[in-house]
């Protein structure tokens, strides 16, 4: 933002518009007093000696170009509209402010300053100090406009200067211009060290504080009781009544008498240190010296007698506070309120109150936070009520907002929702920020009330305003507000809001196991398993333990949406947890995978069954291995067969040698038969024989020539009717060896099992 004095602005103007006769109307002088900070420059412009307009002249401004005339052979006047009010013009302190706030501190805009100021007074230097809303613009400019030599400061620019920078607790800045300031040819007084010595007492440096009051004596500036009383003040804040006392007995010896207000502050801090006997000490001491009491020293007193719950002396000093004429104040009312509520007299506190009203006493915001906490205690719910309209419609907020929370809770516990939502309405109101555990009560007793459809427009609030996510919250939402909620939103076709919801709490780090598994009930009842299966996937990466029954009806929603592959993949991640499926759900996951054609994945399910040790379904697991075997899968088929056996679970090995023959698949049931001689299990002697014909009927000579040595070798039955049938393949097809080495095992064998008869079977392996 440039400036310029109004002397260049005048040159300019003649200069760009030469035309342009001078104007005897005083706006346009009063338009220029924006750029000047004195009338002199002004007055220094106007070269007319009579600034007022002629009569019957127009009051807005003239402007002739090049003199046209009208018809009468006038001048002709250009009248300009004016739009809108004219504003004020602003003050230089303030243009001042505006630019140091904006702008860097450097040479450029200190020319600035210069240019829009030509001559300073320390009157402007002190309103600049004034408004400047920043210590340290302030102090810059203090230091420059003096080195500078813009100025030279006075008392009360000192004093300012020391003022800004205590209430910035720039302490010290404040001590260097304070002791600094005889070298300026500035005396010293004693309201300059007051104010230094309540910094250091505001900043809590009490040494310092004190340091400051004795340099007093030193540096020969006078100390009046009003320093005392800024000491007493510093020391009885942090509770040095010791140290007061010292002082105040030296105030008595240098012959300083105390006033009402140094007995005053005396006796505040006797209380706050908790020091009763001395207190009463100073207060005989007062009256002894024929200094009254005033309403100060009373509420003082109550105030002190109420911290030690002595009402009977509070009430001694009320009644003599009344009675001596002084009107008792808000503040006395209100303090005897507190104390009556602090010992469990509410009633009291109640007929106070009405008599302040009555003597048009007003109660204000600490008189109505002092009674609400003793009607809740009282539970007299209805006159909290009552009075929290009070505070509505005077628009009066308590400082502790903690009250609120209280309110909510014992309206819920007497039963009265109604007047419990009030109160989240009065917060609103009084621009109470409401938090979510506010919402949170009410929500947890709508939903014990079974009042859902009130729980959920306070619900639609909290999550559409984003209140669980302001950083600046400190009363966070229970468990058992938001479980019953998310519980009855899944249980009612609503699970999309409730996971909104609790997205919301989980970003404050709530990992609630209960609301989790819920969602996942509820995703999966409304037939949406692949939410749930997020949820799911969540609660693993952060550690929440997942229910059984989650799982269940996450793998049956995903078998009704017909997704038997997912069902498996839930059914899997229901095992790695720690959750055994009951064999009903392992039924239902490999039948739909089976019907689905997925065999061998059907069959990884059986495996996990197996191991898991549930022996159910066996009829299930023989058309798995049937499935297997007939679609070529022989190797892992014999797995399963392996763990079936070894886990007490035989299956039917006739059926399966029947079905596989039947079927016209050998080479699966040579293998199966093959594995079940190696491992000598059991195998009825007519399964030999089918698997024997199906090989011969096939024309794989070999295979059979091959199993049926060992089916003898193991002690099995020679009698097989088309043994001679084999023989004679096996020499039409040249290998005569072969069949030459079965015909001797043939007759080795009717000779050692002459004489047996009936079915015979396999031996089992030591």
């Amino acid at each position: 933002m440039a400036f310029i004095t109004v002397s260049k602005l005048h040159q300019w103007t003649l200069r760009v518009f030469p035309n342009i006769p001078r104007t005897s109307n005083t706006s346009t002088i009063n338009l220029l007093r924006f750029f000047s900070s004195t009338d002199d420059t002004i007055s220094s412009v106007d070269q007319n000696p009579n600034p007022d307009p002629e009569p019957g002249a127009p009051s807005d401004p003239k402007f002739e170009v090049e003199n046209p005339k009208t018809a009468d052979g006038e001048p002709k006047v250009y009248q300009r509209t004016p739009r809108g009010k004219r504003r004020n013009p602003e003050k230089i302190e303030d243009v001042i402010c505006k630019m140091m706030a904006s702008r860097a501190w450097t040479t450029r805009l200190q020319n600035s300053i210069r240019a829009l100021v030509p001559e300073f007074d320390n009157s402007l230097v002190w309103n600049v100090l004034h408004s400047s809303t920043n210590s340290e613009h302030a102090l810059q400019f203090f230091r420059w406009v003096e080195r500078a030599g813009l100025v030279h400061h006075d008392r009360e620019t000192h004093l300012k200067m020391i003022e800004i920078l205590g209430r910035a607790s720039k302490i010290n800045h404040a001590r260097c211009i304070l002791l600094d300031m005889p070298k300026k040819g500035v005396e010293w007084d004693e309201d300059l060290f007051v104010v230094l010595i309540e910094s250091y007492g505001k900043a809590g440096i009490v040494q310092e504080a004190v340091k400051i009051f004795q340099k007093m004596k030193e540096l020969g500036v006078e100390r009046s009781v009003k320093s005392y009383d800024a000491l007493f003040k510093v020391i009885l804040r942090r509770g040095r009544y010791m140290m007061a006392k010292r002082y105040f007995n030296a105030m008595l010896n240098e012959g300083i008498e105390p006033t009402r207000h140094t007995f005053n502050l005396m006796l505040w801090g006797f209380f706050l240190s908790l020091r009763l006997e001395t207190a009463k000490r100073f207060y005989e001491d007062m009256k002894g010296r024929g200094i009254s009491p005033d309403v100060v020293t009373y509420n003082t007193m109550i105030n002190g007698y109420y911290r030690f719950k002595m009402m009977d002396e509070a009430e001694k000093l009320f009644d003599e506070l009344k009675g001596r004429n002084i009107a008792p104040t808000v503040i006395s009312y209100t303090t005897m309120i507190k104390g009556y509520v602090s010992v469990g007299r509410i009633d009291d506190g109640l007929r106070l109150l009405d008599e302040m009203k009555s003597f048009g006493v007003k109660p204000n915001a600490v008189t109505y936070s002092t009674l609400l906490p003793g009607l809740c205690d009282a539970e007299k719910m209805s006159e909290a009520r009552m009075m929290l309209k009070e505070m509505v419609e005077r628009h009066f907020a308590p400082k502790d907002s903690s009250i609120f929370i209280r309110l909510l809770t014992c309206q819920c516990n007497s039963g009265d929702l109604d007047a419990a939502a009030d109160v989240l309405k009065a917060m609103i109101r009084l621009s109470i920020p409401t938090e979510a555990g506010h919402y949170g009560v009410l929500i947890e007793n709508f939903c014990k009330a079974g009042v859902y459809d009130r729980a959920i427009k306070l619900l639609d609030k909290l999550i559409e305003k984003e209140i669980i996510l302001r950083p600046q919250t400190s009363l966070e939402m229970e468990s058992t507000a938001y479980n019953p909620m998310i519980q009855y939103l899944c249980e009612h076709g609503q699970t999309g809001k409730a996971e909104i919801f609790f997205r919301q709490l989980m970003k404050k780090g709530v990992m609630d196991s209960f609301a989790f598994n819920n969602l996942i009930c509820g995703h999966s009842r409304e037939g949406n398993p692949d939410s749930a299966f997020e949820i799911l996937r969540i609660m693993g990466r952060r550690g929440v333990s997942r229910d059984a029954d989650s799982f269940k009806l996450l793998i049956k929603s995903y078998l009704n949406r017909g997704e038997p592959a997912d069902a498996k993949t839930a059914l899997d991640s229901m095992i790695e947890v720690g959750h055994l499926p009951d064999s009903s759900l392992f039924r239902s996951v490999m039948e739909s995978l089976f019907e689905d054609g997925r065999v061998q994945t059907a069959s990884r399910v059986m495996k996990s069954m197996v191991e898991k040790g549930v022996k159910e379904n066996m009829d299930l697991v023989a058309k798995i291995l049937e499935a297997l075997l007939m679609r070529g899968h022989v190797e892992e088929a014999l797995g399963r067969i392996d763990l079936l056996m070894h886990s007490g679970c035989s299956p039917d090995f006739d059926s399966l040698l029947t079905v596989l023959c039947e079927k016209g698949k050998t080479i699966a049931a040579l293998k199966v038969l093959d594995f079940a001689l190696e491992r000598d299990y059991t195998i009825d002697f007519s399964s030999y024989d089918k698997v024997l014909d199906a090989l011969l009927a096939a024309g794989k000579t070999l295979n059979a020539y091959s199993i049926l040595c060992k089916i003898m070798e193991k002690g099995g039955a020679t009698d097989w009717s088309s043994r001679e049938a084999l023989i004679k393949s096996l020499n039409q097809e040249g290998n005569t060896k072969q069949a030459d080495i079965l015909s001797r095992m043939i007759k080795d064998g009717e000779k050692s099992h002459a004489g047996k008869k009936g079915k015979k079977h396999a031996t089992v392996a030591a």
